[in-house]
């Protein structure tokens, strides 16, 4: 059943994590370019003013940045989060059968932290230095 709408979830959100505006562009970027959408500052002021409802790419781009799950930004009664799978969490990829589980640094992050994390780590893997060498036989 849907309860409000994502004007008053993207309202919520920015509320309880104190966000601006161009704290959600900037938080999308790694996204955007990731999957080739386009979102700018005007995209998400229409958004938080109800004006404009996003598109699936969008709101996709939105609830990965944001850290919440589609469905609840579109307004309806489930789950802000959605329970992440342990074994896409692992960075040994191991799941719980994994040595530093217990330990790992990332897993004590919330869902927005751990996605402005993995949005630096994908900034910093552009760089050539971490490009994959080829041998050429």
């Amino acid at each position: 059943m849907k309860g409000t709408n994502t004007a008053s979830r993207l309202k919520q959100i920015m509320k309880e994590l104190n966000l601006k505006q161009v704290d959600i562009v900037k938080a999308c970027e790694p996204y955007c370019e990731k999957y080739g959408v386009k979102l700018a500052k005007n995209d998400v002021s229409q958004y938080v003013s109800g004006k404009v409802t996003p598109g699936q790419d969008k709101l996709t781009i939105l609830g990965l940045a944001l850290g919440v799950n589609e469905v609840w930004l579109m307004g309806y009664d489930v789950s802000v989060e959605e329970e992440p799978k342990k074994e896409e969490l692992c960075p040994q990829g191991q799941s719980t059968l994994c040595p530093f589980y217990d330990q790992c640094h990332f897993l004590r992050l919330d869902t927005p932290d751990r996605n402005r994390a993995i949005g630096y780590m994908e900034a910093l893997l552009t760089d050539e230095k971490y490009e994959k060498k080829t041998s050429a036989s």
